[in-house]
């Protein structure tokens, strides 16, 4: 489950991600699938029961919550991320809170509330991590930003679809 960014925010990750790739680093912007969108992964499950729907949507009710973006992330692993921090406010984790425990089949250990890091992803590779030299990075990464989540979407990673759900 996502969650969107406005509109003055969604252009501003993505003049971002035009940036990085404008300089050559991995970026979103060459992801080119029409579901491609900045969003907050609030958690993933493989399948909701049907009778969990008006919960979800009774828990998603609280949009549009305030947006602060502060800071660069870096994740590692097989993929290297880097990421736009979020900086999250008590409705933001009361939301996801909430939504970890109406989806308790979800099992992926990094969205449990106290392991979550939200953030918006700006860039992935398997090239490790010197691929986003900290001095080459677009100074709208150093800005804090502040905007609202104003929408809510599920996304099927099998069949690369998405539902609207706020």
């Amino acid at each position: 489950m996502e969650l969107l960014p406005d509109g003055a925010t969604e252009a501003r990750v993505r003049r971002v991600w035009a940036r990085l790739a404008e300089l050559g680093m991995p970026s979103l912007a060459g992801h080119r699938h029409a579901t491609n969108r900045p969003h907050l992964t609030l958690t993933t499950a493989s399948e909701w029961a049907w009778d969990v729907r008006p919960a979800l949507t009774e828990a998603l009710s609280v949009l549009p919550l305030p947006l602060r973006l502060e800071g660069t992330l870096r994740f590692e692993g097989r993929t290297s991320v880097l990421a736009w921090g979020v900086v999250p406010d008590a409705g933001l984790v009361a939301l996801q809170r909430q939504v970890w425990e109406l989806l308790p089949e979800a099992g992926n250990p990094l969205f449990e509330p106290e392991n979550w890091v939200p953030h918006l992803s700006l860039g992935r590779t398997r090239s490790g991590p010197g691929s986003w030299p900290p001095e080459l990075l677009p100074s709208e990464l150093s800005e804090p930003w502040e905007g609202r989540f104003a929408a809510a979407r599920s996304y099927d990673s099998e069949s690369r679809t998405v539902e609207r759900l706020i």
